[in-house]
């Protein structure tokens, strides 16, 4: 974001051409970019250079203003005084966002201001006849978002597959059509035996498997063994399961979604994690499995299986029992609408989106 607030400036944009090198910034750090154009569009006075940051993707690319440039090239003068008036803030059009936010309570308070119903009420949009008679298998069901995406799927009249280690009597309660136990992610022997239980292919396969110990993670409290875990289960359990599903015929035809987390989005951390850092193995294992996902969307491109990362949102469960004391600030909602959002997401699955990082609280993406 730019810096401290200071007198209104009047930007002379005449220096600056297309192929113009300069810094230009992003969420309050400055990163060489390229000119690539200079709009005249009234609707662009306030953000009128588009750039690209050089070494990010295209998609990256953006409209900025002199208050988000550094180049010798750009000369600025103070504007003369004028009455206060109240504007939009660019780039504020709902309809016209691609990527989400980093700054969760600010998120959480747009969704408030905007009265964004989707983010606030899922059940105002999720239509159940999105998974009836669809044959969908979550890894990971017998307690949390996982067990509540298994009674959500029966409630819509899917075919709902749970997988567990063992399962608690409310996954045994739940309706689904098969519980395949003694599931373990991190041993690629015991995929196989799941897999090798499931009778016919899947329409969704949603991997919900994860952990994140409740621990102190820092540089003064070194969590090496627990960063390890994590890794296996959170990072590249998902890998070992797409897998031993592809291997076992259960893919072709299906989508794909791994829950991961916006705390595997390194450029987030720059907000998130400001002045802090830690954490370190709870980070590091989301960004292996997003960047793992990726990977994957690659390889099964030519299959026609896409599959997507998924942030579930802010949910109260046991896993974030930790962060408790701010459940309501950052608007946590229970398992169960975080549930409606996931299956939501999931729905909307197809090979344009395969590769994407999605947050299931606003359906947008978020930047690796």
């Amino acid at each position: 974001m730019p810096g401290k607030k200071g007198p209104d400036k009047v930007y002379d944009y005449s220096g600056l051409k297309p192929g113009t090198m300069l810094q230009a910034e992003c969420e309050g750090v400055y990163y060489a970019a390229e000119v690539l154009s200079i709009s005249d569009s009234k609707k662009r006075t306030r953000a009128p250079v588009r750039i690209h940051f050089k070494g990010w993707e295209d998609t990256y690319d953006e409209f900025v203003g002199g208050d988000r440039i550094r180049s010798k090239a750009l000369v600025a003068t103070e504007a003369p005084p004028k009455a206060k008036e109240v504007t939009k803030k660019t780039n504020d059009n709902p309809k016209r966002r691609v990527y989400s936010i980093s700054d969760q309570v600010r998120r959480f308070e747009r969704a408030k201001e905007e009265k964004n119903e989707r983010y606030l009420n899922i059940s105002c949009v999720y239509d159940q006849e999105n998974m009836k008679d669809k044959r969908v298998l979550i890894i990971g069901a017998s307690r949390g978002l996982g067990l509540d995406m298994i009674k959500q799927l029966v409630i819509d009249g899917a075919h709902a597959i749970a997988t567990c280690r063992k399962p608690s009597d409310e996954l045994r309660a739940a309706g689904a059509k098969q519980i395949i136990e003694d599931v373990e992610v991190t041993s690629c022997d015991s995929l196989k035996k799941m897999a090798g239980a499931i009778t016919a292919p899947l329409d969704f396969v949603i991997f919900n498997a994860g952990i994140f110990p409740n621990v102190v993670d820092n540089l003064d409290s070194m969590q090496a063994e627990e960063a390890l875990n994590q890794f296996n289960v959170n990072g590249f359990g998902p890998v070992r399961c797409v897998s031993a599903l592809k291997g076992a015929g259960l893919l072709k035809g299906a989508k794909v979604a791994v829950i991961s987390s916006q705390a595997g989005s390194a450029r987030w951390r720059l907000t998130q994690n400001k002045d802090k850092g830690s954490d370190y193995g709870h980070h590091m294992c989301r960004a292996a499995c997003n960047i793992g996902c990726v990977l994957m969307s690659e390889e099964l491109k030519k299959d026609e299986v896409p599959i997507v990362i998924l942030h579930p949102g802010f949910n109260r469960t046991t896993m974030t029992e930790k962060y408790s004391h701010i459940w309501d600030i950052e608007g946590a909602v229970p398992p169960a609408e975080g549930a409606k959002r996931v299956l939501h997401e999931t729905a909307k699955i197809s090979m344009n989106t395969s590769g994407h990082f999605i947050n299931c609280e606003d359906g947008l993406r978020i930047p690796f």
